[in-house]
C-alpha cells in the first residue's frame, strides 16, 4: 500500500547557506511580508498569495538550473521570481501597477511573462504549455528543461495526467517541481488526495523522488545528478518537496486551525535560524529588510504605469 502524499514527514529546519543564498532567501521572505502589509493597508488591487516558509524551494533550484531553461510558475510565485531575476523594484511595480513594472501592472501578482518565465494563476494549465515548450527544447535548444512548479492540490487537474502521459511518451526534458504544502486552498491533501503522488507518476513510468529537508546544500546534492541526467538523456523526473506553507492561502484567508498552523511554523527556516542568533545571519536579516523597506518606498512612489492609469480613469 502507498503512503499518501499528505504524510508530513520531514526534517527540522536547518539552513546552510552562501551569502548569496541566504540574501535570495531573505529578499523573498520581505518581500511577501511586505506585500501582506500594503494589501491591509488597501495599497494592493486584486489578490496576493505568498510562499512564506516556502521560499528556500526556488533558492535552491536556482544553481541548478541555466538560463536557457524556462520556469513555468503558478499563483504562489513570487518566490520563483525573485529567485529568478532578483528584481523586487520590477515585481513590487507589477503587483501595485506602478512604473516600471514586469507587465506594465496589468498581470499583477499571478500573470507574469518574462523572458525564460511564465506565470499563471490558473492551477494546472501551465503543464500542458510546459510539455509544450519542453517539446520545442528537445528540438530548438538540446540539454534545456521546462521547470513547471505545481502544488499538491494541482493534481486534481486532468490536465496534469495528459501533460505527463505525452512527457513520458515523447521523453521530454520536463521537471515537475511539486510544492506539497498539504493543503490546496481550503482543503486538506488528506480530504482530497487518494494514493500518492509517486504513485501517480509511477502510473506514466515518471520517475519521482521526494525531498523532506530545507537544506539547500543537502537539497542540491539530491537532485543534482538527477537534473543533469535529464539534461543529457530527456525524460520528465517529478520532484516532491514537502513544505509547509505558513501564511494564509491569499491575503488572510486562513481556514487552519490555529493547531495546524503551529505545525507549519515549527518548520519554518527563518525562525529556526532567528532563535540561533548567529550574528551573520541577524545582520544579512536587517540589511535585506531595510533594502525591501526602500524599494517599496520608492516603487510607491512612482506615478501610476500607462496601463493601470488608464484602467482608472
Amino acid at each position: 500500500m502507498s503512503t499518501g502524499s499528505d504524510v508530513r514527514e520531514t526534517t527540522a529546519p536547518v539552513l546552510s547557506a552562501t551569502a548569496a543564498d541566504l540574501d535570495a532567501l531573505l529578499l523573498i521572505r520581505h518581500v511577501e511580508e511586505s506585500l501582506l502589509e500594503l494589501f491591509a493597508s488597501g495599497e494592493l488591487s486584486g489578490t496576493t498569495h505568498t510562499c512564506l516558509g516556502q521560499e528556500y524551494i526556488p533558492v535552491a533550484l536556482r544553481t541548478l538550473l541555466r538560463e536557457d531553461d524556462f520556469v513555468f510558475s503558478n499563483h504562489r510565485g513570487h518566490g520563483h521570481y525573485l529567485a529568478r531575476f532578483g528584481d523586487p523594484a520590477g515585481l513590487l511595480a507589477e503587483i501595485m501597477g506602478r512604473d516600471g513594472a514586469v507587465c506594465g501592472g496589468v498581470g499583477g501578482s499571478q500573470h507574469i511573462l518574462r523572458e525564460g518565465y511564465l506565470s499563471t494563476g490558473v492551477q494546472g494549465e501551465s503543464l500542458p504549455v510546459a510539455a509544450g515548450m519542453a517539446l520545442h527544447l528537445s528540438r530548438a535548444r538540446p540539454g534545456s528543461l521546462a521547470v513547471a512548479h505545481i502544488g499538491d492540490g494541482t493534481w486534481g487537474e486532468g490536465a496534469v495526467y495528459e501533460a505527463l502521459n505525452l512527457a513520458a511518451l515523447w521523453r521530454l526534458p520536463l521537471l515537475v517541481v511539486v510544492e506539497n504544502n498539504g493543503i490546496a486552498q481550503s482543503t486538506p491533501t488528506t480530504s482530497q488526495m487518494a494514493g500518492s503522488i509517486a504513485g501517480r507518476a509511477a502510473a506514466f513510468g515518471v520517475d519521482h523522488i521526494r525531498v523532506t529537508s530545507t537544506d539547500l546544500a543537502r537539497i542540491r546534492g539530491l537532485l543534482g545528478p538527477l537534473v543533469d541526467t535529464a539534461r543529457r538523456r530527456p525524460s520528465p523526473l517529478v520532484v516532491e518537496f514537502v513544505t509547509h506553507r505558513l501564511g494564509p492561502h491569499s491575503k488572510g484567508d486562513d481556514t487552519r486551525s490555529p493547531d495546524d498552523v503551529a505545525a507549519a511554523a515549527a518548520f519554518d527556516w527563518y525562525a529556526a535560524a532567528t532563535a540561533t542568533g548567529d550574528e551573520h545571519f541577524l545582520r544579512a536579516d536587517k540589511r535585506l529588510r531595510a533594502t525591501v523597506a526602500a524599494v517599496v518606498s520608492e516603487v510607491a512612489a512612482r506615478p501610476r504605469s500607462q496601463w493601470t492609469a488608464r484602467g482608472s480613469r
